[in-house]
């Protein structure tokens, strides 16, 4: 009796199909290094030149060549932390609505509107801050928040200054504004996926609707929640042009939230082009990426740990 023989299916394409995954993984690892290396090896001059000094120091003089950057990094830091103040609490305000609260004919219209937010040029945001925020800014927000925040002990140090439009507050509600829809959008998305028998259970047992969020749509997506927030944090780390229009662009470290200065990202956008090849100031620049790298990767790093506990629940 004869045995039909079966061919084994070729596994040529899974063969192909984990050569190119593999090649992806180790392409993004060759990548990032890549970056790495070329902005340490273009800021080592800069370092060689000022030491830690480089970190410590608020000098910006391209005429005696003397470069520090305290200045930047500061306005980096703050401007990135008062942009998460404003943008979390109204992105997590828009994401409970869409989930909880929103009628079902409305939902589909204001989350797409959300997301193109995401698609507006940063560009636009800048010009849109320049012409639109900072007169409001000026006339009307500025100099209330001064007359009546200004006098307050301890705080009204940090309330005061002339109302010019221009800073660091105007840069932060920028930045907040081009955040909220990546926060908004993954919490919104993150929030759909609990299980409706986790909130149903939870309505019969008499809970109400914040009660509901609080004890377990918010504890279940809490990891993806946090890397939400990372991920708009990164964007105002390193927001360039919107930051650019509306700071202020001066190489100080502003004691007011309304006062001008500039960030990374700024001070590179606008020295960057004026710079020399082979130059110590062009070596400081490419130092101050190299920096901003840094700060990235610190605060992910910081994301992970605070994810450790929630990862291992």
């Amino acid at each position: 009796m004869s045995h039909a023989t079966t061919k084994r299916p070729s596994n040529l394409g899974d063969t192909i199909f984990e050569g190119l995954a593999r090649f992806s993984g180790l392409f993004v690892l060759v990548l990032l290094g890549g970056i790495i290396v070329v902005l340490f090896i273009g800021g080592l001059p800069a370092f060689k030149q000022f030491g830690l000094s480089f970190l410590t120091s608020d000098n910006w003089d391209p005429v005696q060549e003397d470069y520090g950057a305290l200045v930047p990094v500061f306005g980096t830091l703050v401007t990135a932390v008062l942009a998460l103040l404003m943008a979390v609490p109204l992105a997590f305000g828009i994401a409970f609505w869409l989930t909880e609260l929103a009628p079902a004919w409305l939902r589909r219209p204001v989350g797409t509107a959300i997301e193109l937010l995401a698609a507006v040029p940063s560009i636009i945001y800048g010009m849109w801050g320049f012409f639109v925020i900072v007169p409001i800014m000026a006339e009307y927000v500025q100099p209330f928040i001064i007359d009546n925040l200004g006098e307050l002990p301890l705080v009204g140090a940090f309330f005061q200054g002339p109302p010019f439009g221009t800073g660091i507050f105007t840069a932060a509600m920028i930045l907040a504004v081009m955040i909220i829809p990546f926060i908004a959008a993954t919490m919104r998305d993150v929030f759909d996926t609990v299980p409706p028998v986790f909130k149903e259970s939870a309505y019969g047992l008499g809970c109400t609707t914040w009660e509901v969020m609080r004890s377990i749509v918010i504890p279940y997506t809490r990891i993806s929640v946090v890397g939400g927030i990372m991920l708009g944090l990164g964007r105002a780390l390193g927001e360039t042009m919107a930051v650019t229009f509306v700071i202020g662009n001066t190489n100080r470290i502003a004691h007011t939230i309304f006062g001008p200065g500039n960030t990374i990202a700024s001070i590179v956008a606008l020295e960057f082009p004026e710079s020399e090849s082979g130059s110590l100031k062009l070596s400081s620049l490419l130092a101050l990426g190299f920096i901003l790298f840094v700060i990235s990767f610190i605060v992910l790093a910081i994301s992970r740990m605070l994810l450790k506990p929630g990862a291992k629940a």
